[in-house]
């Protein structure tokens, strides 16, 4: 993978050919894969490299003033999931306020032609230039080369859109949300220190310092799976602030690996929350907590068992 980055000033030309697709692309859902299959077909017809056009930061953040904004996936997290679609370059337009204010020929001729590209493939509702003035149809007419416009990507309760995974994803639906990522939803981080209170009852965890920047499921407990050195462990996952034992503000996420039995401090650690199994609860005594968690492994295995 290689990253080209772009702001106003920069002077450079990049002369490699390329076919690319342009978005913010958070979440990389079905829609976002639709634009890459026809980016791959693109490269393929003009026999060049492919590339994704993306935005740091949000376009959001910029425009309204705000500090950040919480995302389906990271920019990390959108660069890997590219180049596991087939995208062999990333480009990263530095959205900056002296760029939100280029008018729609500016914002091609400045920006888009430090790029030597054959083809271009954009959403049908993209918008582009001050005030979102740019749309599809002006960019065929401005753009030096193929444009292809992707139409909505649909199911049955219409458009797949970031906004509806977001919403589905804070009230716990994941089948929803992964239905309309094509992809399993995950949660990544490093594995750090607790407080150590589940290894006392016999549910050691894995506390994972997550990215603030990622929507979080609704909080509660899951069923689901880690990944960790390579090797993938049924999982028992809390979101949460831990009301009982050890309350945390900032919401925790943490995982009970049914079968490990080795230290992962340190380690990068993948969890896949698939099925909602109940809500936070605050117990009055840590051995009626135990056994609610005795009985959640239970309902863990069982509901993992075809997965073997």
């Amino acid at each position: 993978m290689r990253i080209i980055t772009i702001g106003v000033n920069s002077s450079s030309r990049h002369h490699t050919p390329l076919c690319a697709c342009i978005g913010y692309f958070d979440g990389m859902h079905l829609g976002h894969q639709k634009l890459i299959q026809k980016t791959l077909e693109l490269s393929e017809k003009y026999q060049c490299e492919s590339a994704l056009i993306t935005f740091d930061p949000d376009p959001w953040v910029t425009l309204k003033g705000l500090n950040s904004v919480q995302h389906i996936t990271t920019m990390r997290q959108r660069m890997n999931l590219a180049v596991h679609f087939g995208i062999e370059n990333i480009v990263i337009l530095k959205f900056t306020q002296e760029m939100s204010q280029l008018s729609p020929e500016d914002f091609v001729t400045r920006i888009l032609g430090k790029l030597n590209l054959n083809g271009l493939v954009c959403g049908f509702d993209f918008r582009y230039g001050f005030e979102g003035k740019g749309d599809c149809e002006l960019l065929k007419e401005q753009m030096g080369c193929e444009v292809q416009v992707v139409d909505a990507v649909t199911d049955n309760q219409g458009k797949i859109s970031s906004t509806r995974i977001s919403a589905a994803l804070r009230k716990g639906e994941l089948h929803k949300v992964n239905a309309m990522l094509g992809y399993p939803y995950f949660i990544e981080g490093t594995v750090i220190h607790g407080n150590h209170k589940g290894t006392g009852m016999g549910f050691p965890t894995a506390n994972v310092r997550y990215s603030q920047e990622n929507i979080l499921p609704r909080g509660g407990v899951y069923a689901g799976f880690a990944i960790v050195d390579g090797k993938q462990y049924k999982a028992m996952i809390n979101i949460g602030h831990n009301p009982t034992l050890n309350y945390r503000q900032i919401i925790s996420v943490e995982a009970h690996l049914i079968g490990l039995d080795s230290m992962i401090y340190g380690k990068y650690i993948r969890l896949y929350p698939l099925y909602y199994l109940r809500s936070e609860m605050r117990f009055k005594n840590k051995d009626n907590l135990c056994m609610q968690l005795y009985q959640d492994r239970r309902t863990v295995i069982s509901l993992l068992k075809d997965y073997e």
